[in-house]
Order: C-alpha cells, then structure tokens, then sequence
C-alpha cells in the first residue's frame, strides 16, 4: 500500500555544537517508525517533508530484507505522476542511495520545496500469474508475489540536553488610586531575584509629582522625615520628578536588595483629587530554580 504522511521537518543545525555548561545541545531524536512492503521493482513512497525557508536535514534509519534505492523526489510530482500515470510525467530525483540493506540514511535540502521520500525495491520483476486474486481479496487488494519488508525509524532534531529554560513575564505589583496626601506613599513590594530585573513604573495624577525607587531603609527614612527625599534621590537613577503622566522603566540588581516605591507631590496645597499609579516587573514564571545555577 502507498504511505504518505504529512509531517513538519525540524530543521538540522550545520555543523557540530559543542555545548558549554548550560547551553542547549541538539541532536536526533527518534520520533516514529513505520513499515511497508515492497515486490521486486516496486517504487513507493513514505513521508513528505516540509523544509524550513532555509531547507533542512532528513534523517532515518533503514532495515530492508533486500536492498533498496532510497531517494528523494518533489512530492507535487510524484503526486501528479501517481495520479496520471499515463502522462509519464517525470520527477527530478536527488539524494540517492543505492544498495541500501541496513543503514542510516541522510538527505540535506536545499529549498522550501515539499519532497517526498521513495524506496525502490532493487529485485528484478518476475512474470506470474494470478488467478482469482482479485476476487478473494477485492480488486483493490495487492498482492504480494515476494513481499520485502522495509523498516523505517524517522528522527526528529531536537534539544536532547540542557533544554529547560527559565521562562519570564510580566507581574503586577501594584495597581491603584489614592487620593493625594503631602505624606509620601511607599510600597515596599520588590526584592530583585537577578541582576537587570526590570521594572516598569507608571504615574498619572492631577499634579507633578516626585516618583522613585528606593532601598527599602532609605525609602523609611524619607517616611520619617520628607526633608531627606533630596538627598535619598541622589542615590537611585530611577527617579522621575514633576511628573503628572509618565511610563519609564529602570532596573535592578540582587546587590540592590529589597526596593520601595516612593510617590510625593511636588507641591504643598493639593486638590481633592487621586493618584494613579501601577508598578510592574519581568520576573521569572517558570523553571526559576536554573537562575540558581
């Protein structure tokens, strides 16, 4: 019977990857296997491959109880010639392999082109003939006069070591109103779990107003006392001052340790309005113990 399976080709990197500590390593994995049978001089078709805009590498073993041609053959081509058999429509075949008993067989494409792979039994066709086939077994059965099994295992490329990533996004930390004070507003909310973490700050209100990201210690003394804020700023490079509607991100580092945010108006009378402001920052979702490492 005709086996034809659509299937993504996984494109192959060139070239060996020599993988240092922590790196992803690829290489072939084995995905499925399939068998079909051939008689003396038959050409029949296995898996179509979809190659990448850049081609791709085919890889698969093969065990056969008599030798095989493998080849490659672009599968709108084979289609039409199996479809129109009459036409004799020809098809351009590449990577071919010859005598093939028990090997690994290995085809490098060069386009986007979908191509289909063949087996051609290798054995001379012998005369016979058949009486009563077709009515025992239906006249679309085959028949088989000398059935030679081919085995296929097709692989995939893919990441065989090392393949665990950590995985980030964005978290809230703070989303609200409040209705403006000459106190300063401070949220301790974030202790930075690696360098460069970053954080995105956004601040909309009816006045300008002071926004910053402070030490938590240093952000509790500004609490205590307002007059220390001048010279608290002076220590962060994430600061914005006589804002009234503003996003800005800054980042920090472990050696930073646990940060507040700090939010003051700029001026002493305030109207009876609020503020809005949101805090947000790309922290690690998944497989967060590899951070550790």
């Amino acid at each position: 019977m005709r086996y034809v399976c659509a299937v993504g080709l996984w494109v192959a990197l060139s070239g060996a990857l020599l993988a240092q500590s922590g790196e992803k390593e690829f290489g072939w994995v084995r995905a499925n296997s399939a068998v079909t049978q051939l008689d003396p001089s038959d050409f029949r078709s296995a898996r179509v491959y979809h190659p990448g805009r850049n081609g791709g590498n085919i890889h698969v073993d093969v065990q056969a109880g008599f030798p095989v041609t493998i080849a490659m053959a672009p599968a709108a081509e084979w289609q039409e010639q199996q479809a129109h058999p009459e036409t004799q429509i020809g098809y351009e075949l590449s990577c071919v392999r010859e005598h093939v008993a028990n090997a690994t067989y290995e085809c490098q494409l060069a386009g986007d082109l979908p191509m289909v792979l063949l087996f051609r039994d290798e054995r001379k066709a012998r005369h016979a003939v058949l009486t009563g086939i077709a009515s025992v077994l239906g006249p679309n059965a085959k028949a088989f006069l000398s059935p030679n099994d081919v085995a296929v295992t097709y692989y995939n490329w893919a990441c065989v070591r090392n393949c665990q990533e950590a995985e980030f996004g964005w978290y809230s930390l703070l989303s609200e109103k409040y209705r403006l004070t000459s106190v300063p507003k401070i949220y301790s909310l974030l202790t930075p779990e690696r360098d460069g973490q970053q954080v995105n700050i956004r601040i909309k209100a009816p006045v300008p107003m002071t926004v910053a990201l402070l030490p938590s210690g240093l952000a509790d003394r500004v609490y205590d006392n307002p007059g220390e804020l001048t010279s608290a700023l002076a220590s962060t490079s994430c600061k914005q001052r006589g804002v009234q509607s503003l996003s800005f991100d800054c980042t920090v580092n472990l050696a930073d340790g646990r940060q507040s945010l700090v939010v003051v108006p700029d001026q002493g009378k305030l109207p009876n309005k609020k503020a809005e402001i949101q805090m947000q920052t790309y922290k690690c979702s998944e497989n967060c113990q590899l951070l550790e490492k």
